[in-house]
């Protein structure tokens, strides 16, 4: 049995490094070519900042790049012991196929806890180290403060969450702002379908206006009390100058650990505000790092069902569930953000449906 393990985890750890490299290449560089040509090109950046900006953007790359190659190494590996007759040969010698794949989902268990750990303090640290990079050379869009799907607490007196950022058009989507009143009073909270910001550089301010939507506003005879407004025009000015001088030490949520996290959501607790995409952040990391488990357990009885040895079946298969996986889980990831459903619940989602679909294929297999 040792040696069919050892040959078995060297069928598996060629095509997952090749997959691991190939794909975080076509990550990291293809995908940010027009990135490239923009910062050498029309802001005149050196082509060793360069390098430093996608050295820092290989670990954020790697949270996705490792579970998918884990998936396609599996299907190619195992794919071919089945196309080749290998799997009926093993099980005539009287192993259970449970005992091959044993050590492939130990592996991804193993490898689910590393990047676990990864997504907690490299990746976080390299997503805040990438974005303070961009900020030192001078590479940031002068609307940077207004950075979608992250609590915003530099302008004074207001903290700000911007679901969608059309940094084109200058358009926000779903917004939320939140102005703590303190001494236990209640928070008020103004909230808008749209908006829309307009530069004021001479004052160094942005007016920011909101549109469709409702605000708390305090009673003049009972400031303890709010009642609801409804408008379809809403304008507030904000000062842009202690935005600027914070946003070179604060870290945005994705560039928080968990220890961090926790301590922040405690924080916004403390305000009466939802912290659901906080919590979100720390079940997406945990998450996607035990995909890896998953793409294991979900990968291999297809492998071995399908008995196919081309490597363009394999890819296909790895595609289709990708397909399906990624897509389900930003829909889990949109639901919990807006704390319709427990973040807790909600982010595991996609694991627990493909995790079940993997153990009854397994276990069919195994039994069969």
């Amino acid at each position: 049995m040792k040696i069919l393990r050892s040959y078995l985890l060297r069928e598996f750890t060629g095509p997952f490094l090749m997959t691991l490299g190939l794909l975080s290449f076509v990550m990291v560089v293809v995908g940010n070519l027009k990135k490239i040509a923009d910062l050498v090109i029309n802001k005149g950046v050196d082509i060793f900042s360069v390098l430093k900006i996608f050295v820092l953007m290989a670990p954020y790359i790697l949270t996705y790049a490792l579970p998918i190659s884990i998936l396609v190494a599996v299907l190619m590996s195992l794919g071919r012991l089945s196309s080749d007759n290998e799997i009926i040969a093993i099980r005539a010698s009287g192993i259970n196929l449970f005992q091959l794949i044993l050590p492939l989902l130990t592996l991804g268990l193993i490898l689910s806890l590393a990047l676990a750990l990864f997504n907690d303090r490299a990746a976080s640290y390299a997503h805040y180290a990438y974005r303070k990079t961009l900020i030192e050379i001078g590479v940031k869009n002068p609307t940077a403060a207004f950075e979608e799907g992250v609590f915003i607490n530099s302008f004074q007196k207001y903290i700000l969450f911007i679901y969608k950022v059309d940094q084109k058009l200058n358009k926000l989507i779903n917004v939320r702002i939140y102005e703590p009143q303190g001494d236990d009073r209640p928070t008020r909270t103004i909230v808008a379908k749209s908006g829309e910001f307009i530069a004021v550089p001479e004052n160094n301010t942005v007016k920011l206006k909101l549109m469709d939507g409702t605000s708390d506003e305090p009673d003049p005879s009972n400031p303890t009390n709010f009642y609801k407004l409804n408008f379809r025009t809403y304008f507030m000015n904000l000062d842009l100058a202690d935005a600027q001088k914070k946003q070179n030490i604060e870290k945005k949520y994705k560039e928080m650990t968990i220890r961090e996290l926790d301590t922040e959501i405690a924080k916004l607790k403390k305000e009466n505000i939802n912290p659901a995409p906080l919590v979100t952040e720390i079940h997406e990391k945990l998450a996607l790092a035990f995909s890896c488990f998953i793409f294991v357990l979900m990968g291999a009885p297809l492998a071995i069902i399908t008995r196919r040895r081309e490597k363009s079946i394999n890819i296909g298969i790895a595609i289709l569930i990708i397909v399906v996986y990624y897509p389900l889980f930003i829909g889990c990831e949109a639901l919990a953000m807006e704390g319709f459903i427990s973040p807790a619940v909600t982010m595991w989602i996609p694991n627990i449906l493909f995790g079940i679909l993997g153990s009854f294929l397994t276990f069919k297999l195994c039994v069969s």
